[in-house]
């Protein structure tokens, strides 16, 4: 195992690891620690600012190139955004129900599913 085939990546695929890495350690503790809380609050935020700065520099990632550059990965980044900003806006109405389904499907597909296959032969981190 080496990093050097990270550090040769371009700056999207670096600056998406860089989010991802603690994005999944801060889902995990938010997900399995006491809601509602001062601090599940401030890393839920964190967490969501993470999220979505990764998914945003899937954009710029074009190594499965599917459709113009785009393969389905871009659509669940498009989804996890999308399921970020819904879950804080139900957060904010008090849907504390549907904002905590929201955000355990986005932490299963956006870190979960998608991380899985980041581990796939051919892909930078299975090397």
């Amino acid at each position: 195992m080496s990093l050097q085939p990270l550090l040769d990546a371009p700056f999207a695929v670096q600056l998406h690891v860089a989010t991802v890495i603690p994005a999944a350690i801060i889902g995990a503790v938010v997900l399995f620690f006491p809601k509602g809380t001062p601090l599940h609050r401030l890393l839920g935020k964190i967490w969501v600012v993470l999220m979505v700065v990764t998914s945003f520099s899937t954009f710029f990632i074009h190594e499965l190139n599917v459709f113009y550059g785009f393969s389905p990965i871009h659509l669940m980044s498009l989804f996890t955004i999308y399921g970020c900003l819904q879950s804080v806006y139900f957060a904010r109405r008090g849907d504390i129900k549907r904002h905590m389904r929201i955000m355990q499907g986005v932490y299963l597909g956006g870190i979960v599913i998608a991380g899985g296959f980041t581990f796939l032969p051919g892909r930078i981190m299975n090397g």
